[in-house]
């Protein structure tokens, strides 16, 4: 029986050894970037019809596509982390955390964006000065019921 850990590292060595991008498989399965790479890491679900495209694209067994179409166990080390781009990103969020909730709940009320109802994208943009990237998220507002 497959882990969502066991079908990742299968797809990272389809990927690697294709030198396909995560957006090449994405745009095989007509989805996001984002969320299928998501996916492919275990932390969301694929529709089961875009598991089944995906698996076939990559060449992995038929058992890979009931994985990447499991609900997932959305969990992750809770400890600072080493990476240095995602400890980058955590770091923003220690920063601007309480500046982000403050203008979220300034500008709709008491409340806060949702990461279900939610898109991402990462786009590399040209920079005289270096390089930038840019992420754009949308999620969802979703204001807290008064008892």
């Amino acid at each position: 029986m497959l882990s969502k850990s066991d079908v990742t590292d299968m797809i990272y060595e389809k990927k690697r050894g294709a030198g396909l991008t995560w957006a090449s498989i994405a745009e095989g399965i007509g989805m996001s970037e984002v969320f299928v790479t998501s996916a492919c890491l275990g932390m969301n679900a694929l529709p089961r019809d875009k598991a089944d495209l995906l698996t076939r694209q990559l060449g992995l067994p038929q058992e890979a596509a009931v994985v990447l179409a499991e609900f997932p166990t959305k969990q992750w080390d809770r400890q600072v982390p080493t990476d240095p781009c995602i400890y980058r990103l955590y770091e923003i969020v220690g920063v601007y955390g309480d500046t982000l909730k403050e203008l979220i709940q300034e500008k709709c009320g008491n409340g806060i964006m949702s990461a279900i109802d939610f898109s991402m994208e990462v786009e590399k943009v040209p920079n005289p000065k270096g390089d930038r990237i840019e992420i754009r998220m949308s999620g969802k507002y979703l204001g807290y019921n008064a008892w």
